[in-house]
């Protein structure tokens, strides 16, 4: 089908002239040939890269071929115009040492009325000399948002969290200062504004070899920047699903890491949701088990990719019947809220124990899980009943629980995951654990390393990642791509 206001180039002049039809048949391709051209033109979809030194391509060979804007051009080909308007050094502060603002390419980028906007300013406004002023920076990054979201394109304006500096002089670019000042300001515009925002942070955070100098990626950590920004620009989106109209009344509305988070009561059980700024194709959803926003770096990075992430606090009842019982009202809350049929079951430490006796009753309701270092036996911890120490005031809650009553009743205590594998591994959902092989609180050769061999043994679908050296904490890793993409790829989401 044509453009709108176009001809189709399969229209054929409408003539009984066989002579007119010789005469005219050359113009009228040439003119077709045109309009063709120019509706195709008009159809470029137009992204401008605001930036600095990084987005510039300082310290890459061929930066017009190799930076990041030109890497991406390459990548989405015909269609898109890619066009760099990075200037080397400069601030997002207007007070800043080298403000962008007075740059001509930040009125070129404006002037050229662009349909996609990515913003990765910040690093050199954590320097010394500039930190004195970032009391101002919301405001000016708010005034920079807005005076592209005011062009008539109305363009889809994205944040670029600065990538990690590994330089050790305090007073030039620091990554101390990008961790825990810029960062936090630019997901609270985000939050304020509503926009979307990537976290480059973490994506390069294990890898300075592609930083030779400490701040500027070289060809490669360039192309991983241009692949995370293709990724985002051709994944299905729904932007018009609102999980908010179909929940609870939220009693708190609140920033999750620049994400919408909304806090209510159901069945008497404190619930969160976080809604992504937009969904993706199908409403895919992460259910945390337990430990509300610890190491959160997987499930921000999958808000980016239009996850919703979920939780219901359940914490006392250590995946007993009553607590399978709230979680299944709660999953079907959530389906009537419109997500997915089946979820991502994420569970840390003792989560473990929930994701697992909730998914041995509900097996085809799970898309994949991701545990780390789960608790899979209660007897392991908090029992303390092997090499652990556990813990005695939570293996009182597990009596209570469970009605053990009697030493006889704790031995044949058989309620763990550990205990029914067969049940999960009905659902073939495959599963990820992370692995800490020093784990101190909950031994590995007590809970994961015997359930992965019995998950083995029944044809179950389960890859462990070990952590050599690592105690219990931290759990997740800095860089959560491994785990991002394992949900990714187990969902049909890319």
């Amino acid at each position: 089908m044509a453009a709108p206001g176009c001809a189709s180039p399969n229209s054929q002049p409408q003539s009984t002239d066989t002579t007119m039809k010789k005469l005219h048949f050359k113009p009228i391709i040439t003119l077709i040939l045109l309009l063709t051209a120019t509706c195709a033109w008009s159809q470029t979809i137009k992204v401008a890269c605001i930036g600095n030194s990084i987005t510039a391509g300082a310290g890459i060979t061929h930066p017009e071929l190799n930076s990041y804007p030109a890497q991406l051009q390459a990548l989405l080909g015909n269609g898109y115009q890619v066009t760099n308007y990075g200037v080397s050094g400069t601030t997002l502060l207007k007070k800043g040492n080298n403000p962008y603002w007075i740059n001509s390419r930040y009125k070129e980028a404006l002037e050229s009325k662009p349909d996609i906007v990515f913003i990765k300013l910040g690093t050199n406004d954590s320097k010394a000399v500039n930190r004195p002023f970032l009391g101002s920076f919301k405001n000016d990054y708010n005034e920079l948002i807005r005076s592209f979201a005011q062009l008539s394109s109305r363009p889809r304006i994205v944040l670029l969290l600065p990538l990690p500096s590994f330089k050790t002089d305090s007073n030039s670019i620091y990554d101390p200062v990008i961790k825990t000042r810029i960062i936090p300001l630019i997901q609270q515009v985000a939050y304020q504004d509503s926009l979307e925002v990537i976290d480059m942070h973490s994506l390069f955070i294990n890898k300075p070899e592609l930083l030779p100098d400490g701040i500027h990626p070289q060809r490669e950590g360039a192309s991983l920047i241009a692949s995370r920004l293709y990724q985002l620009i051709r994944q299905k989106r729904d932007t018009i699903f609102n999980i908010s109209a179909n929940l609870p009344n939220p009693e708190k509305v609140s920033s999750f890491y620049g994400y919408v988070c909304a806090d209510f009561s159901f069945n008497g059980r404190n619930c969160k949701v976080v809604k992504p700024k937009w969904a993706a194709a199908g409403h895919p959803w992460v259910w945390r088990a337990r430990f509300w926003g610890h190491e959160p770096q997987a499930d921000i990075a999958l808000l980016e990719h239009g996850f919703h992430i979920v939780y219901c606090d359940v914490a006392e009842l250590y995946g007993n019947k009553e607590a399978v019982n709230l979680w299944d009202k709660y999953y079907d809350l959530m389906r009537k809220a419109g997500l997915a049929k089946k979820v991502v079951l994420e569970g840390m430490s003792r989560g473990g124990v929930y994701l697992y006796n909730w998914a041995a009753e509900n097996p085809k309701k799970v898309a994949c899980v991701y545990a780390d270092n789960p608790v899979l036996d209660l007897k392991s911890w908090p029992g303390g009943k092997g090499k652990g120490p556990g813990s005695k005031a939570d293996w009182l809650k597990v009596q209570t629980d469970y009605n053990l009553k009697t030493p006889e009743g704790e031995a044949a205590f058989a309620n763990s995951p550990i205990n029914k594998v067969k049940q999960i591994v009905k659902g073939h959902y495959p599963m990820l654990h992370l692995l800490a092989d020093a784990d101190e609180v909950v031994p590995p050769e007590e809970n994961t390393i015997p359930f992965e061999q019995r998950i083995r043994e029944l044809g179950g679908n389960i890859v462990v990642y070990h952590k050599p050296g690592f105690k219990h904490h931290p759990h997740s890793l800095p860089n959560p791509s491994m785990i991002v993409d394992f949900i990714l790829k187990n969902t049909g989401i890319n």
